[in-house]
């Protein structure tokens, strides 16, 4: 396994932040799945992936069908999917994906933070060279799956030939995370439908490709502001090239 997967193995534990973020997150991706392609799950794939990520965070059933209810109400406001990026302290590339109905609020909300301390947000594509776009689609692995062949199989349909594996002890259960070209995301995900594998939660992400090495007293700084932007409601995920501690 490469550099990217030990940063994806490293950030892994830290992604969401507490339950309630976690659920509202999901709350206002699912009302973007709903508008887009319908309440249905059966025939909306992207909502049906984002259910799943739902159900992989133990987010209440009671939760989601009151999300997809919401999202088909005429005063639910519309979100949008808009990314932030510059540079915090000590040089180093943050990205904020964000979903807001105000994006006045969330850029303000965004550049205070960048300000405190002492970073500089940028234009929108100013610090994409430094990070790679990708989907990811996480499920539970079968037993006697052959990652060997199902990857081949994948990498005609744009995936890369790294993946993770994790195991969870309180679900006895271990987790593949299969990633890929993002135009390739609904080929990759009626591939891997087809294949029977169940509850696949898929989404996109940022995976750094210029590493930076950063102090301990530098990397409780850079964590403090991404703690910051994390705190904000529109904020989804926060990305940053810092290098994982070892």
């Amino acid at each position: 396994m490469g550099r990217a997967f030990e940063f994806r193995k490293a950030r892994k534990f830290k992604r969401w932040g507490n339950m309630a973020k976690t659920f509202t997150r999901l709350g206002k991706q699912i009302a973007i799945a709903v508008k887009a392609g319908g309440p249905d799950p059966d025939m909306n794939a992207t909502l049906r992936s984002i259910i799943a990520t739902c159900k992989r965070e133990n987010m209440p059933k009671d939760n989601i069908d009151r999300a997809i209810k919401n999202a088909l109400g005429k005063d639910q406001s519309d979100y949008k999917e808009v990314t932030y990026e510059g540079y915090g302290p000590f040089g180093i590339a943050v990205f904020v994906d964000t979903l807001t109905d105000n994006t006045t609020r969330t850029v303000a909300d965004v550049r205070s933070v960048f300000n405190k301390f002492s970073g500089n947000l940028g234009t929108t594509g100013s610090l994409s060279f430094l990070f790679d776009h990708k989907c990811v689609f996480t499920f539970r692995k079968p037993d006697n799956l052959d990652m060997d062949d199902l990857i081949l199989e994948l990498i005609d349909l744009n995936a890369d030939d790294e993946y993770d594996e994790s195991y969870d002890e309180d679900k006895d259960e271990t987790s593949i995370s299969i990633y890929g070209d993002p135009k390739s995301y609904a080929a990759i995900q009626h591939y891997l439908e087809g294949k029977g594998f169940g509850d696949i939660a898929g989404e996109m992400t940022y995976i750094p490709n210029d590493l930076k090495d950063v102090t301990p007293e530098q990397r409780s700084t850079i964590d403090k502001m991404v703690e910051k932007l994390e705190d904000f409601d529109d904020v989804q995920t926060v990305y940053t090239n810092m290098k994982p501690e070892d």
